[in-house]
């Protein structure tokens, strides 16, 4: 695939923008547009400007429509991609591809404008105008409401060069260039597309586009270059002026710390780069005498804060050696560079920002008088463009004084906090998986990563939505069509659909736990009433076991008109959950409401009764027995010397007595699970025990315990020993070796090493949390084939084992589990005993105006209704890959006849970033996997995307690609042998999408 992005003429660029704006209501694929008030404008370099945000020098001011996009959510000043002497062809062959990655913190390997330098002349020539037109057109704002600022880089020799010197005249004054000419003379000839523009309005658009510049210098530019380009741009083109300044400033040891104590130890960078880069030292007297030289010629200078933040590729992430990172963990670096900077001056240094700026801290970047603030990250992200309303809304609200200087206490109080605040520290965990294993198909994309990282796929979206709306009777109603634990899951799910949650990459997953649990609280009353068992269908069903699994499956048998017995040899029904799980998790009031379901349908529950003969019970006349009896084999950890407690003996023992069990003073317990978590806390609050320490051989960071789990135990007082190997207990201390991890591998796990070293950890009592065992032996007496693993050899479709009519579900199946993947395995046995779906989807709720209203809003969890308000409804609208693309090559289209919007992806506008890779919910890369629209032939013939070339609109005569195979295509033939939703896609491009036909 050919990553040339290929320029749009001006006319087809008016036409997209005008047509899109008439049909659609939107621009570029931007929803909402941000109304400036014009009376409100601020003022820099003696012009004026209504927001004093925009895009950074970067992938999001490239082309002309990335600027448009940016300024109809909300932008005003554009700082222009960088352009140098090497540019087009050159410039592209020393890039990477995919060159971005920014599902958390941001990284990049590119950096100047990849087009050629007149071509990214043309590009924001044509933005300039644009901008112009729709600030009336759209009552967008006043037309001089925006500032252009031209970036460039990368010495002195090269920015005197032709090309680039040529450039910064031209933008500096454009009337006689012919891209200038080109689009007013368009405009004046079709004067009569507007409603409010006017010949007049055309005539007045100003040819002296910028007024200042941004130097950007590479890593390694000594000062004396730096302050000769500054001086050039000042004495020789009388541009205001900011230098732009790397983090490097701050010396190696601060940044290793401060990324260090946030999270980021994993980012490997040097300290050579900090020994090239300019010193400290060397800047304080330059700036000065700049500032100076600016006064005296009646100029502006300022710094550019920051460049970017060099770091090593140690896992693959991008396919360089080294990479930019940049996003909330550069904010931190910037934001403290700022502070330094302006308590230097007195506050009295211009700087304009980047560097992890955002929805979160952009008021107080602006409050403390460091403005213009651009931003790239967090664009990059779901929502992208959109993100700029939010912004400019919170930026504007209060109102944006006229510059007069910096608050330097408030900056600096500003960069403290950014070193705790939870939106630029990094989580304890790794990112979780967050794609599907299936791939995108080229028709019908849309789907909930909730709903598909929930092994029951419960209609998750549809429950938020009822719960918000405050119908928790029928939100519960939804939940048990598929769970029949909403009390439990809605305390203890592992919860695999927040992690999948699309709200990840805005701020925090939509609490959908919770949201279950509030439902089932409100609900119960009223759904309880309503419970009862399915018509009798003749079916006998024997389950063993009374925990999770067994509640469940004897739930979806008996609803279907099972007849259903369940055998516990425990007193109470509930398994693990009712007798190891702790009380300060889950009460028994939560497990007995659970339990009530299977009881108002009739089941009966045979307690204090032990099975050790499946077949006794077949020989009872049961058509089938489901064997739900868990990984009740306890997990041991055997040590050189000394004896060790099974944590789910011990859990059982302090939940009987209470927390009365003899453990000593320090407690140590090994393992990173969740029922490690639960050991460490319950130890905590066991009589007579000072101090619980957390022995395991990595760091928290790769346990695999839950992240919430984790924060619990740090903030109940348990003690990390982290890379530690336990060896022998003796003399009330374990010995345990060192280790140290290696390199981490593509999914992110550190390798782990012993260091020759050891540690003594105190220990009364040493409680072992490593896993349990699956009955093998159980299985073995009653005829069930096992595997080497001792685990029962099942057909995964039924959850049948060996012996015929006998079924293994939940943790006795695969090991231990989670309660949700029990209940899937209820599901698949109930399905397969009765012959039937036993379970059905529901609808998706709510319309695609609710969900493009809550695109591109962050907003953090509070309770159910603004849960609903933060639910995205991916799998009625997603569009990531359309949201993320900054060259808005992912269009969404409404293809007649089908129910979803399709999306395409447009060849000739992608420079292969691989952005939209990134945040697909898929396992692909939208920009290759999804059907493409090719500017020509030739440009196919240059990919091996499936897609198409229009070859006469008129004839709707196509050239089309699928499964890599290249045929003639009469799109509007139904007796084509295309594909019938393909070729209502190539029909709606051609009939309703033209603009995006390039002539």
């Amino acid at each position: 695939m050919s990553e040339v992005m290929t320029c749009m003429p001006f006319e087809q660029l008016m036409n997209w923008v005008l047509e899109e704006k008439k049909t659609k209501g939107t621009v570029f694929g931007q929803h909402r547009a941000y109304a400036a008030e014009t009376d409100r404008k601020l003022n820099i370099f003696e012009r004026n400007l209504e927001t004093p945000i925009g895009p950074a020098a970067g992938p999001h001011t490239q082309l002309t429509q990335n600027i448009v996009a940016s300024y109809y959510a909300g932008a005003r000043f554009f700082e222009l991609k960088t352009v140098q002497k090497m540019d087009g062809a050159e410039l592209a062959a020393c890039i990477n591809r995919p060159c971005i990655l920014a599902d958390d913190e941001g990284y990049n390997c590119e950096w100047s404008t990849e087009l050629y330098v007149p071509q990214a002349m043309g590009e924001y020539i044509k933005a300039w105008f644009i901008l112009h037109v729709i600030a009336k057109e759209f009552d967008l704002g006043a037309q001089d409401g925006f500032q252009f600022n031209i970036s460039v880089g990368y010495d002195l020799a090269g920015i005197k060069e032709p090309k680039v010197n040529t450039f910064i005249d031209s933008m500096m004054e454009a009337k006689d260039t012919e891209i200038f000419k080109e689009c007013k003379q368009w405009l004046l000839d079709n004067v009569d597309k507007f409603e409010k523009v006017t010949k007049e309005d055309i005539e007045a658009i100003p040819s002296d586009i910028c007024n200042s510049a941004t130097i950007s210098t590479l890593h390694g530019c000594p000062p004396n270059e730096i302050e000769s380009i500054a001086n050039h741009l000042f004495k020789e083109k009388h541009l205001n002026t900011f230098i732009k300044c790397n983090p490097t400033l701050l010396g190696y040891e601060f940044a290793r710390k401060t990324m260090d104590d946030m999270g980021y130890d994993y980012m490997v960078f040097g300290d050579f780069h900090f020994k090239d880069d300019l010193q400290y030292e060397d800047a304080i007297p330059m700036f000065k005498r700049l500032q100076a030289l600016a006064d005296e010629l009646n100029l502006a200078f300022g710094v550019k804060i920051t460049n970017t933040f060099p770091v090593d590729v140690t896992r693959n992430e991008l396919p360089s050696e080294e990479m930019y990172m940049s996003g909330k963990s550069l904010f931190p670096l910037s934001i403290s560079l700022a502070a330094r900077l302006s308590r230097e001056f007195d506050g009295k240094l211009r700087i304009a920002y980047s560097g992890g700026a955002d929805y979160y801290n952009i008021d107080r970047i602006v409050g403390c008088g460091v403005w213009p603030v651009t931003v790239a990250t967090t664009l990059l992200k779901p929502g992208g463009y959109q993100r700029f309303t939010q912004m400019a809304e919170k930026v504007m609200a209060d109102g944006v004084k006229e510059w007069k200087g910096i608050d330097v206490a408030a900056l600096e109080q500003l960069a403290e906090d950014a070193k705790k605040d939870a939106h630029h520290v990094k989580s304890i965990k790794p990112l979780p998986k967050r794609k599907t294993d299936s791939e995108v198909p080229l028709l019908d994309c849309f789907f909930a990563p909730c709903e598909e990282g929930c092994p029951i796929h419960q209609d998750i979206t549809t429950y938020v939505k009822l719960a918000g709306e405050g119908d928790y009777a029928q939100a519960l109603r939804v939940i048990l069509e598929k769970n029949a634990l909403p009390f439990i899951t809605g305390t203890l799910c592992a919860h695999n659909c927040m992690y999948k949650c699309t709200r990840n990459f805005y701020e925090e997953p939509v609490n959908i736990r919770n949201t279950k649990l509030i439902a089932a609280q409100n609900g119960y009353d009223t759904v309880i009433g309503e419970i009862k068992a399915g018509t009798a269908d003749g079916k006998k069903v024997a389950v063993v076991g009374a925990g999770p699994a067994g509640i469940a499956s004897a739930y979806f048998l008996a609803r279907a008109g099972a007849s259903v017995t369940v055998f516990e040899k425990e007193e109470k029904a509930g398994g693990v959950i009712r007798y190891v799980i702790p009380g300060f998790r889950i009460s028994d009031d939560a497990i007995d409401k659970d339990v009530s379901f299977i009881q108002k349908m009739g089941v009966e529950i045979k307690t204090g009764t032990e099975v050790k003969s499946v077949q006794e019970l077949k020989a009872q006349g049961y058509d089938a027995v489901i064997v739900a009896t868990g990984a009740n084999k306890p997990g041991t950890l055997k040590l050189e010397k000394g004896e060790t407690i099974n944590a789910l003996k011990f859990l059982r023992d302090f939940k009987a007595t209470g927390g009365k069990v003899a453990l000593g003073k320090n407690v140590v317990v090994i393992g990173g699970g969740n029922t490690a978590m639960d050991t460490a806390r319950a130890a905590k609050r066991t009589e007579g025990v000072e101090h619980v320490y957390l022995v395991y051989r990595r760091t928290k960071r790769y346990m695999p315990a839950a992240e919430d789990e984790l924060l619990e135990v740090l903030e109940e007082g348990v003690e990390f020993k982290e890379l530690l190997s336990p060896v022998s207990l003796e003399n009330g201390k374990l010995l345990c070796k060192k280790m140290e991890l290696g390199s981490m591998d593509a999914s992110g796990r550190a390798g782990v090493t012993e260091t020759g070293e050891t540690e003594e950890v105190l220990a009364d009592t040493v409680i072992v949390a490593v896993g349990e065992k699956v009955p093998t032996e159980f299985y073995e007496a009653n005829g069930i084939a096992v595997n080497e693993r001792g685990k029962a050899r099942i057909n995964d479709k039924t959850m049948e084992t060996s012996a015929e009519g006998v079924y293994v579900v939940g943790d006795g199946a695969r090991g231990a589990a989670t309660i949700v993947e029990a209940i899937r395995d209820a599901q698949v046995a109930a399905k397969a005993i009765l012959g039937h779906d036993i379970v059905k989807g529901q609808p998706v709720p709510g319309t695609e105006k609710d969900c493009y209203s809550k695109k591109a809003i962050l907003k953090e969890s509070k309770d159910a209704a603004s849960e609903s308000e933060r639910c995205l409804t991916c799998n009625k609208v997603c569009e990531n890959c359309v949201d993320v693309c900054p060259n808005r090559a992912n269009i969404s289209i409404k293809v007649p006849g089908m129910a979803m919007n399709q999306v395409i992806h447009v060849d000739y506008m992608c420079n292969e970033c691989g952005n939209c890779k990134s945040f697909c919910p898929y396992a692909s890369a939208p920009y290759k996997d999804k059907f493409t629209l090719f500017a020509s032939e030739a440009d196919m013939a240059d990919s091996t995307n499936d897609g198409f070339a229009v070859i006469n609109p008129e004839t709707k005569e196509c050239k089309v690609r699928l499964l890599g195979q290249i045929s003639d295509c009469k799109a509007d033939d139904a007796n084509d042998k295309l594909y019938e939703g393909l070729r209502r896609l190539i029909c709606a491009v051609i009939d309703d999408y033209s603009y995006l036909i390039m002539k």
